[in-house]
């Protein structure tokens, strides 16, 4: 089965058996994941970053618009004008965790089941049905982060993303590994020589973007 990369990361921050999201930030997670996908299919380019101090902005390359629809629309917000990667995820991601979700209903590999919160709060949740894309995905992010395999061009960038949310420790059997050593590795990882300069642009802008939300809504929480 053939699946987008935010696709595979909505699966492994999914919890099987209650169909919650794991993560406190999905929507930046998600975006950033498309963003990355957007970067390794040549539709969009970072710019060379001048200074520490400016943002990096990410660009369409022309006559490249992928044909999938969640791609395909993600390249026009792009396209609309010059923006910053930590603008794009977060705007990339808005409502993404719904489509994606409801993508894999339809395969199959997802239900969507529909409840009450306190008989109150609508609550929408999606529980596993069939776990054999996810799994063949660990068993990739295993050999990565475990085994010390070098990474393809898509398991490098998923694993990159999920170290950004502190996630990629939690998605493998660390089979005697300790916590602190497939942490280490993860972050190798995000910075290794894997993938083409243009893909390591985007996944370094992006993951930079996540992380960057990340720590902004845990400043907010913790003052708040």
């Amino acid at each position: 089965m053939t699946t987008l990369i935010a696709e595979d990361l909505l699966l492994l921050v999914l919890d099987d058996d209650k169909g919650t999201v794991t993560t406190a930030y999905p929507q930046t997670a998600l975006g950033g994941a498309v963003l990355v996908e957007l970067a390794l299919d040549g539709a969009v380019e970072v710019e060379e970053k001048t200074s520490v101090w400016r943002s990096a902005k990410v660009s369409p390359v022309a006559a490249h618009r992928p044909d999938d629809d969640i791609l395909g629309a993600a390249y026009d917000v792009v396209a609309e004008k010059p923006r910053t990667a930590q603008d794009l995820v977060d705007r990339l991601g808005k409502g993404l965790k719904e489509r994606l979700a409801d993508r894999l209903v339809e395969r199959g590999v997802l239900e969507r089941q529909e409840g009450r919160v306190l008989g109150l709060f609508p609550r929408t949740r999606w529980p596993a049905v069939d776990s054999g894309h996810e799994e063949q995905v660990r068993r990739a992010l295993t050999g990565a982060l475990v085994q010390g395999l070098t990474p393809d061009q898509r398991t490098g960038a998923l694993v990159a993303l999920l170290s950004a949310i502190d996630k990629a420790h939690k998605v493998v059997d660390h089979d005697g590994l300790p916590t602190k050593e497939v942490r280490k590795r993860a972050k190798e990882i995000s910075e290794g020589a894997w993938a083409a300069k243009a893909v390591r642009d985007a996944i370094s802008a992006s993951t930079a973007a996540i992380a960057m939300i990340a720590a902004g809504g845990a400043v907010a929480a913790g003052s708040s």
